[in-house]
């Protein structure tokens, strides 16, 4: 397999506009992500943005950028638009997608989702974490994916969802939205429609599912930290004070 790791930028996120370039221990937050990235050193690493002053930043630290739309749906249109202008001949055969914010994210955890796509049949790999607190099994903004354990800490995906799952006893897993896509198999997924359980649980990833897309997991020790608010991002200006990484290595 030949990697290269994209990470889907955008200034226009809802709830924490202009997050990419939120201030963390003086840098912006998408060139400790860009960092994380390179120390993971599985392959190139690109940003995918549609905004200069990300684009501007990247390079500025030494990093690549490719511009992009600016109305891409969601961040794995965003990276398909990118390698698809970087590399038309298809040299490049896995897309590891690392999302824009998560400026703590360990390269171990990277380099654990590429870990999860070791055979041909599987489209995509992601990252799962076993839930500890309580209050985490019933909460709706925390994905749980559903899998067969087909190794100790490894998972074939059979659903994923907002809801508490699956019944009985036993741990429940909490999914990390960090995906390592075969090429043909994210092509394919952005020429698909939404589907209906996608729109439903608004969880991106079942479309894939519904499709007959095999989907593993690899466990790790850690959820890393999503920056979505401005609370969050004040958690994560003290935990990079404090020289702390989420998103630990796999189990």
């Amino acid at each position: 397999m030949r990697p290269i790791v994209m990470i889907p930028a955008r200034m226009a996120a809802s709830r924490l506009p202009g997050k990419p370039m939120a201030d963390i221990g003086g840098e912006p937050m998408i060139v400790h992500v860009w960092r994380r990235a390179i120390a993971a050193a599985i392959g190139d690493v690109v940003v995918a943005t549609d905004s200069e002053e990300i684009a501007g930043v990247v390079r500025a630290a030494g990093g690549r950028a490719q511009m992009t739309r600016d109305d891409h749906p969601s961040g794995s249109d965003r990276i398909h638009e990118a390698i698809t202008a970087i590399d038309p001949e298809g040299r490049f055969d896995v897309v590891v997608n690392v999302q824009g914010d998560l400026p703590l994210i360990s390269p171990q955890a990277i380099r654990a989702v590429f870990a999860a796509i070791d055979h041909p049949d599987i489209a995509l790999g992601t990252l799962v974490a076993k839930i500890e607190r309580e209050e985490e099994r019933t909460a709706s903004q925390v994905v749980k994916m559903v899998g067969s354990e087909t190794a100790p800490g490894r998972f074939r995906c059979l659903y994923f969802t907002r809801a508490t799952a699956p019944w009985g006893d036993g741990p429940l897993w909490h999914h990390i939205g960090l995906y390592a896509w075969r090429r043909s198999a994210l092509a394919r997924f952005v020429a698909l429609p939404p589907s209906p359980l996608e729109t439903r649980e608004k969880l991106e990833q079942l479309r894939a599912l519904e499709a007959g897309m095999r989907i593993d997991a690899v466990a790790v020790d850690d959820v890393p930290l999503g920056v979505d608010t401005p609370a969050d991002l004040h958690r994560a200006r003290q935990l990079h004070a404090q020289g702390h990484a989420q998103g630990g290595a796999a189990r």
